[in-house]
C-alpha cells in the first residue's frame, strides 16, 4: 500500500490484518471495564506445539500451576541440521541463553501464530530457548497478578525445571517495574519492544482504557507499575536506586503512537545510570515485529540477537583485567 503523509507504508495484507485486529480490540471492550473474553478466545486460539522441529525449532508446553492457570511454551532451537533437513538451524552448539517474552495486558492475537513465529525466529536467530508465558490477564486479573506469574516463571527456570536448562547460565527477560515485584535473581539483560511508562498524561482512548484495566482499582498513572521513575518524575529524575538493573534495549517505531513515551523511558533509564540501547525503526508501526514481511521486523530480530549475544558474552567474560 502506498505511503501518505499520515499513514505508514504497509503491504495490503498487513494493513488489513492490523485494522482487523484494531477493530476486534475495540469491539470486545465493554464500558464497565471488562472484555468479551469468549470473543477474544475465539479469534485467539491456541496453536498446538510441535515436538518435531519446524524451521529449526521445536516447541513444547509446560504447566506450572493449573489452578491459576499458569503455563509456558518453550521454543527450542536445534543445532544439528539432521534434526530438520528442511530448515536447519546454523547454531554450532546447544544454546544457553534464555528469553522470556511477556506483556502486561493481553488482548487479541497474543497467542496468534504471528507472535509464535516471532518466538521461533528469535530462538533460531540468537540462538536461545525462548519461554513464552501464558499468564493471568487483565482486566480479570489486574496488577500484580501478571507480574507475579512472570516472577514465578523465572523461579521455575532457575530451579532447573526447564528442559535442558542450566541454572547457572545467564538469563534474559523483559523486567517488571522496580520495587517489590522485581523478579528473583535479576536477568542478565532486558529488551522492551514498546514500553509505555513514565506516568502522567499520554495515551488516550484504547491505551488509557488498558491502563485502567491493568492497574489496581483506585490507582492513577503514578502507580509504581505505571510510573517506574516515581510520581511526577517523567524521565528527568529518579526516586529509586536502579543500581544493578540489567543492560536494557528499548525499541521504538516511528509510526507508534506511544513513541514519545518510549523515548522518555529510555532517557529515564540512562538518567538512572542504566546501560541503555535505543533502537529506532523510523518506518515501523506499533507491534511491527510480529509481521515478518516487514523489513523492520527482520532488522528487529537481528538487533535483538546482536544485543543478547554481545551482552551475555560480555557478562561471561567478566570484568576487564587491568593492564600490568
Amino acid at each position: 500500500m502506498p505511503s501518505s503523509e499520515g499513514r505508514p507504508r504497509l503491504p495490503c495484507r498487513t494493513w488489513l490484518f492490523v485494522n482487523a485486529a484494531s477493530a476486534l480490540t475495540d469491539a470486545t471492550r465493554r464500558r464497565d471495564g471488562t472484555v468479551n473474553r469468549a470473543l477474544l478466545d475465539f479469534f485467539d486460539r491456541r496453536t498446538p506445539p510441535n515436538p518435531t522441529p519446524l524451521h529449526g525449532v521445536s516447541t513444547s508446553d509446560h504447566t506450572l500451576d493449573p489452578s491459576r492457570p499458569l503455563s509456558v511454551r518453550l521454543f527450542a532451537p536445534h543445532s544439528h541440521p539432521s534434526s530438520d533437513t528442511r530448515h536447519p538451524c546454523p547454531s554450532p552448539s546447544p544454546p544457553r541463553r534464555r528469553l522470556l517474552p511477556r506483556r502486561r495486558l493481553r488482548l487479541p492475537l497474543a497467542r496468534h501464530r504471528r507472535l509464535r513465529r516471532l518466538c521461533r525466529r528469535l530462538a533460531r536467530r540468537i540462538p536461545a530457548r525462548v519461554v513464552s508465558v501464558d499468564y493471568r490477564r487483565a482486566p480479570e486479573h489486574p496488577f500484580p497478578a501478571p507480574y507475579d506469574d512472570g516472577a514465578d516463571v523465572l523461579r521455575w527456570i532457575r530451579s532447573g525445571a526447564l528442559p535442558d536448562s542450566d541454572p547457572s547460565a545467564p538469563s534474559s527477560s523483559p523486567a517488571t517495574a522496580p520495587g517489590q515485584h522485581r523478579p528473583p535473581r535479576r536477568p542478565a539483560l532486558v529488551f522492551f519492544s514498546f514500553p509505555f511508562s513514565s506516568g502522567g498524561g499520554g495515551g488516550r482512548g484504547r491505551f488509557e482504557w488498558m491502563w485502567r484495566s491493568f492497574l489496581p482499582p483506585g490507582s492513577n498513572r503514578d502507580h509504581p507499575a505505571a510510573n517506574v521513575f516515581g510520581p511526577g518524575s517523567g524521565s528527568r529524575s529518579v526516586s529509586e536506586d536502579w543500581t544493578g538493573f540489567p543492560s536494557t534495549m528499548v525499541c521504538v517505531g516511528g509510526w507508534d503512537p506511544l513513541q514519545d513515551r518510549q523515548r522518555m523511558y529510555a532517557e529515564g533509564l540512562r538518567n538512572a545510570g542504566v546501560e541503555t540501547r535505543l533502537a529506532e525503526y523510523p518506518d515501523a508501526i506499533h507491534g511491527f515485529f510480529a509481521f515478518p514481511e516487514l523489513p523492520e521486523a527482520r532488522r528487529f530480530v537481528d538487533d535483538v540477537a546482536d544485543f543478547v549475544n554481545r551482552t551475555v558474552d560480555r557478562i561471561r567474560a567478566g570484568p576487564a583485567r587491568p593492564e600490568a
